[in-house]
């Protein structure tokens, strides 16, 4: 059989976990024309259920146009038309609306190719200046608007357009979008941070211009009994004190969860105890080092001397304290302070917020789990 845990970010109803209301919910905003703004860590599952959502959609909703675009790699809003430019074309199956959407271009003449390798469409658009990007844009919006099915696009990593140098982002693309009424958006980012201050701050343009949600961990029992189902798929049964520990080594965390399944299994041959858990963890462990070394390249002594810190804590409520920093030999808070906000930026290091407060763990799960061991 298949492995059934996959580590893309959606395949099918049966192979995804949960997200039962998160998916009702932002369903029900797209169809009643509520834009939505969602926010989780990487690797949470926030494309996987975007992915769940559209396939939804296109059982209510057959005739919806619907486009995801991950603007991760754009670093200006030339990249970013591009990449919008693409996942039009991707998602439209329609040849006559591809031919208008390509004629909408008044004062530039894009070229469409395809990767020889992947298939996926590219294009390619010369501009002689930057006033003729912003009216590209707002041309591939107005294109948008003007066609007689519903559209949805989801943006991922939408708090990338602050990035951008020369141009408000924040303001030409509220500009462009509020007045489509057939076109629903969900901007999704993992910079919580940024993408909170992006449409909670008054002074922001997208200032509660949707439903923010807040993307968290998968329930504890419901995600022990997603792993049991998919292992008796396979014809495994796995104890429970191995499916205690699947969920607390890689702390309830999507990804982490989903490789360590994969791995076990990849490896196993019938029934699954601890010892087979274990065995999996140590693999994915030692591939792993390579990658975390690389990071230790990219920090300071002392910033890497901090996240060992919080690893072998597991998770840290008070990194300023007196007691933390003496205990780990930090130096001073003030030097802390500025530690901490440089690997929060660099997302080595994840800051979580609940009622009782913050509190700061490793960003990669695995990463944090080989730390600890140093």
């Amino acid at each position: 059989m298949k492995n059934p845990f996959v580590l893309v970010p959606y395949e099918n109803k049966v192979l995804f976990c949960d997200r039962e209301s998160e998916t009702e919910n932002i369903l029900d905003d797209l169809l009643n024309g509520v834009n939505v703004t969602l926010i989780s860590p990487r690797r949470l599952g926030k494309t996987g259920l975007i992915y769940r959502v559209f396939d939804e959609l296109a059982k209510k909703e057959p005739s919806v146009i619907k486009c995801y675009c991950d603007i991760y790699s754009a670093s200006n809003v030339e990249d970013f038309i591009k990449l919008l430019a693409e996942a039009v074309v991707k998602n439209v199956q329609d040849k006559s609306i591809l031919k208008k959407f390509f004629s909408a271009f008044g004062g530039v003449r894009p070229l469409l190719s395809y990767d020889s390798i992947s298939g996926t469409p590219q294009v390619t658009i010369t501009y002689q200046n930057n006033k003729q990007k912003e009216t590209t844009l707002k041309e591939i919006f107005d294109f948008l608007g003007k066609q007689k099915k519903k559209i949805v696009v989801a943006i991922d990593e939408f708090q990338e357009i602050r990035n951008f140098k020369d141009v408000n982002m924040e303001a030409l693309l509220r500009t462009y979008i509020q007045p489509l009424k057939n076109v629903s958006f969900i901007f999704c980012g993992s910079k919580k941070h940024v993408m909170t201050d992006m449409f909670t701050n008054a002074k922001s343009p997208f200032y509660e211009s949707t439903h923010c949600i807040y993307l968290g961990k998968i329930d504890h029992d419901k995600y022990i009994r997603f792993i049991k189902k998919l292992f008796a798929m396979g014809g495994y049964t796995i104890d429970d004190e191995s499916l205690d520990f699947i969920m607390e080594w890689t702390r309830g965390h999507t990804f982490y969860t989903q490789s360590l399944c994969h791995r076990i299994f990849k490896i196993s041959t019938g029934t699954i105890g601890l010892e087979m858990v274990k065995r999996a963890c140590a693999q994915i462990l030692d591939e792993g080092v390579p990658g975390f070394l690389e990071r230790r390249n990219l920090i300071t002594d002392k910033q890497w001397r901090f996240l060992k810190a919080v690893a072998k804590e597991g998770c840290v409520s008070q990194p300023t304290s007196g007691a933390f920093i003496s205990k780990y030999k930090l130096g001073t808070s003030a030097a802390v302070k500025r530690i901490v906000e440089s690997l929060v930026d660099k997302e080595l290091l994840l800051e979580e917020l609940s009622l009782e407060g913050k509190c700061y763990s490793v960003y990669n799960v695995f990463m944090s789990r080989w730390l600890e061991r140093l």
